[in-house]
């Protein structure tokens, strides 16, 4: 398929790259609408919904046949667009959950879990998205989809699994009336060991989290 072809007037819908780079800006204009704030209280469940959204263009770009760019070298796009302003944003919303814990890789054993940040998670994975968005604007789709196939299993991939996972998890304990332990001073800049990871029993998800996120523990 030709660039020109999927870059007719009237592009077809059932096009794979149509559908891949729909699934791309609907969650670029998705995050950045909750990142502005303004409907805190259904903040989680719509990430969720469009983390897990996004992840089945991941999988589809993942099931698909190695995409080749038509070009040997990138073109240059210019400075990298500001992600700053949406990842602060998300952190002060998501501030009392925001930190989690991940395996980085679950095949590498005895890998201790790592602190993350869903606002630093979901900033990465704008960055690269808007990365290939800018070359599926300016009419290079191949390269478009190159990219987001190897960013896909290079990075945002992994980083948006990891927060769903985060995501998934927080609306679970409230759902099924089970607190979360407190946090204890948990934060990305230390490792976490063993005891780390064994934080003390606490009600901080359904008193201080689920009412402000808009969501309701089971009664």
């Amino acid at each position: 398929m030709s660039d020109a072809t999927l870059h007719a007037t009237d592009p077809d819908p059932d096009d794979f790259a149509v559908q891949i780079a729909d699934q791309v800006e609907s969650f670029l204009v998705a995050v950045s609408e909750v990142a502005k704030g303004e409907d805190p209280d259904s903040a989680v469940p719509f990430l969720l919904l469009e983390v897990s959204q996004l992840l089945l263009a991941g999988g589809r770009l993942g099931a698909h046949e190695d995409i080749l760019p038509d070009e040997r070298y990138e073109p240059d796009l210019g400075p990298e667009p500001d992600v700053d302003e949406i990842r602060e944003r998300l952190a002060a919303m998501l501030e009392p959950i925001d930190v989690y814990s991940e395996v980085f890789d679950p095949y590498e054993p005895r890998k201790a879990p790592v602190p993350a940040r869903i606002s630093d998670d979901l900033a990465d994975v704008i960055t690269d998205l808007r990365h290939g968005m800018a070359h599926y604007r300016a009419g290079r789709t191949t390269e478009a989809l190159w990219w987001w196939q190897f960013s896909y299993f290079s990075n945002w991939g992994s980083t948006a699994s990891a927060s769903l996972r985060a995501l998934q998890s927080l609306v679970a304990h409230v759902r099924l009336n089970q607190p979360l332990p407190e946090l204890d001073g948990l934060d990305t800049d230390v490792s976490m060991g063993d005891e780390t990871l064994e934080f003390e029993a606490g009600a901080v998800m359904a008193e201080e989290i689920a009412g402000p996120l808009g969501i309701r523990p089971v009664k």
